[in-house]
């Protein structure tokens, strides 16, 4: 196979920095491999997805980046840095840092698609932008184009840079010259497998079912389950991220998107609790806690300590 002159991704990257991505890097396509594909079905098998069954879909589409774009050639993998500069006040119901601003879907995939489209302009051939809803494993192909490695707690980790990243895909018809797979994992430190209020993590992987991310977004019921603990976790938890080595002295993000608003800083419980659906939709409407709904966040309010 023939790859375009290495030159070539250079200038990719050149253009991906005037666009806000941290860290781009490159994989050839091919078969995910088998040990990856063992790892996600006996995942699934366990039942460590919880409710989130659109992760039970596709499983053939996983298999291989030309189940999503038949002519693609290149997997190009964007690292977009949300690290806050200012944050919420300690005390009160907390909110993950990746919701703060404005939703990554909408700002990663308007950021790519300018990408893409110089990619076509300039080298041709077809692309498909990909953030996070496309049956992609996007965190093994983070690794196959040398961003870096996947941690215990399941997090890609950008040696130098730290988790705080959303990451975003371009799968392209054009050969770009690519970067070594990168080998590295967490040793022993086991940082986060200590400090995860939920005990979700074990060996590497994540029993969604115990997680306060998924507990608080994605889990639908009612009521959570008896025994569940959110401490002061409204939506998300940062936790395993907090505590991880490789996010000390992080840099903040410089996409004014993802900069908090002051309303948002001053939601204390008072002002949660008196959230209408009007006032909801205005706070929320270009945001990710839509995800979770009033409902929702309210169904968290009363389990908060």
């Amino acid at each position: 196979m023939s790859f375009l002159p290495s030159k070539c991704s250079d200038e990719l990257r050149e253009m991906s920095l005037r666009l806000g991505v941290s860290r781009l890097g490159i994989a050839p396509v091919h078969d995910v491999d088998s040990a990856e594909v063992a790892r996600y079905n006996g995942w699934i098998a366990a039942g460590c997805h919880g409710e989130m069954q659109y992760l039970d879909r596709y499983h053939d589409l996983r298999l291989n980046p030309c189940g999503l774009l038949p002519e693609a050639r290149s997997v190009i993998v964007c690292a977009f840095n949300y690290y806050p500069a200012v944050r919420q006040r300690d005390g009160v119901p907390q909110f993950a840092y990746y919701s703060y601003g404005k939703d990554y879907h909408e700002v990663v995939r308007e950021r790519l698609s300018a990408l893409a489209g110089y990619i076509v302009g300039r080298y041709g051939g077809e692309t498909r932008v990909c953030v996070d809803t496309a049956p992609l494993p996007e965190r093994y192909w983070a690794v196959e184009a040398g961003l870096g490695f996947r941690g215990l707690n399941s997090q890609l980790i950008i040696p130098g840079l730290g988790s705080y990243f959303f990451l975003g895909e371009i799968l392209t018809a054009v050969n770009f010259a690519p970067d070594k797979r990168y080998d590295g994992d967490c040793g022993s430190c086991g940082a986060c497998v200590r400090a995860c209020p939920g005990k979700a993590i074990s060996d590497g992987e994540i029993d969604a079912r115990r997680c306060l991310s998924y507990l608080t977004i994605e889990y639908r019921g009612e009521t959570l389950p008896e025994g569940v603990c959110l401490g002061n976790h409204l939506y998300g938890c940062d936790v395993c991220q907090q505590v991880c080595p490789h996010n000390r002295g992080c840099h903040p993000t410089e996409i004014a998107e993802f900069t908090p608003s002051g309303e948002f800083l001053d939601l204390d419980r008072s002002a949660l609790s008196g959230l209408t659906p009007e006032k909801f939709n205005a706070l929320f409407r270009h945001s990710a806690v839509k995800r979770t709904k009033l409902k929702g966040l309210m169904r968290n309010l009363k389990y908060l300590d």
